[in-house]
């Protein structure tokens, strides 16, 4: 078994040169990748799916689970055409106490938001279809707008 010895290792390891005189190049470049660079092709993709920035929102909650993201004062983007919302900004995970009460409310508050929930679509179809006088067929009606 050999054994090291520790004087003859550290003379060797004081002797190794990081550079210098005729010591060895690089032979490859370390290439550093910047944050920014995502950052940019991110902001290039949102532009081409044409998201705009939706102001004066001061809070953002997400549900999943027993977990609520929360966002406060994020910047807020969308394109309602790509059903793409984008928030960013610091979110803190918290679990509370009375998750119950907080989905109840977001369901309140989306029921009283205009254009949304249940009651929205059934006065838009309520104004696609009219409703037939009982007895009468389309039919009928076009054969009498015929006759006249």
């Amino acid at each position: 078994m050999l054994r090291m010895n520790v004087e003859k290792l550290m003379k060797m390891a004081g002797a190794v040169r990081t550079g210098g005189k005729g010591s060895m190049r690089r032979k490859k470049k370390a290439v550093h990748k910047t944050a920014t660079t995502d950052d940019k092709r991110l902001q290039s993709t949102l532009k081409r799916i044409g998201v705009n920035a939706i102001p004066a929102i001061e809070e953002v909650n997400i549900f999943k689970d027993d977990l609520v993201t929360q966002f406060v004062n994020p910047k807020v983007q969308a394109s309602i055409a790509a059903n793409t919302w984008v928030v960013s900004g610091s979110p803190q995970t918290k679990r509370p106490d009375n998750l119950e009460n907080l989905k109840r409310l977001a369901e309140h508050l989306q029921k009283q938001a205009p254009g949304t929930g249940p009651a929205a679509k059934q006065d838009d179809d309520e104004d696609d279809v009219p409703e037939l006088v009982p007895g009468e067929t389309f039919e009928a009606a076009a054969d009498e707008n015929q006759a006249s």
